[in-house]
């Protein structure tokens, strides 16, 4: 049953994070880093899937410091207190607090794993390259990915883009990472925007997300 936790930072601070056990046999435990939006609904569907899936999921709450709880809408407003929650949210802090989630998962046994959508896509390359522990990370749309493409990841990693997408250029992405780290596929789902693995009307992009899933998926159990 989902329910909502209480994990140490390593400041000391005690940050929410929402947990579901795995539903079927546990392969290992999947972080999954938030949109701008907080830890929203879209967030706990998607804990809900990797925990079918089998992965013990997590999502911490990665602006609580600033504002416990926060949730915003999909509006102009929302974008606009996500964003400024993700300004102002230390990069290092919010790497510290994915590194306590992974200790979490960890001490329950198996492999860690990490996958992150807009912000959390971001995040999740950065985790790769700067939290040590992790099985495998997945990254979707990350704005963030292309200033840091010459980061080493310390683990297998894939990037999601959308073609459509009107903030991420994603053949300049994939150029970047190339030049860098030839060996880490970059995929680009064609007629999809940004967010196209959330559900709201305005960005979902079902093929798009279920192919990207799909990938995920094999290379978390392929970890």
């Amino acid at each position: 049953m989902a329910e909502t936790i209480k994990i140490a930072g390593a400041d000391g601070f005690e940050f929410a994070a929402y947990h579901e056990p795995a539903f079927t046999p546990r392969k290992g435990g999947v972080i999954v880093i938030q949109e701008i939006f907080g830890i929203d609904e879209h967030v706990r569907a998607d804990v809900e899937r990797w925990a079918k899936m089998g992965y013990e999921a997590i999502a911490p709450s990665l602006y609580d410091r600033r504002e416990p709880g926060f949730i915003a809408h999909h509006d102009p407003d929302g974008i606009k207190a996500g964003v400024a929650h993700a300004m102002g949210t230390p990069i290092d802090q919010a790497l510290g607090d994915i590194a306590a989630a992974r200790d979490f998962l960890k001490d329950r046994g198996g492999k860690v794993c990490v996958v992150g959508y807009c912000y959390g896509g971001s995040l999740a390359w950065l985790a790769a390259g700067r939290v040590e522990g992790l099985a495998a990370a997945s990254s979707y749309y990350g704005s963030m990915v292309k200033a840091n493409a010459a980061l080493t990841p310390g683990c297998p990693v894939i990037v999601h883009l959308g073609r459509t997408d009107p903030g991420i250029p994603a053949d300049e992405v994939a150029a970047a990472v190339a030049e860098y780290n030839p060996d880490v596929p970059v995929y680009i789902y064609e007629g999809a925007g940004h967010g196209f693995n959330n559900q709201s009307p305005e960005r979902y992009n079902a093929e798009a997300a279920d192919l990207a899933r799909h990938r995920t998926l094999e290379l978390f159990d392929k970890a």
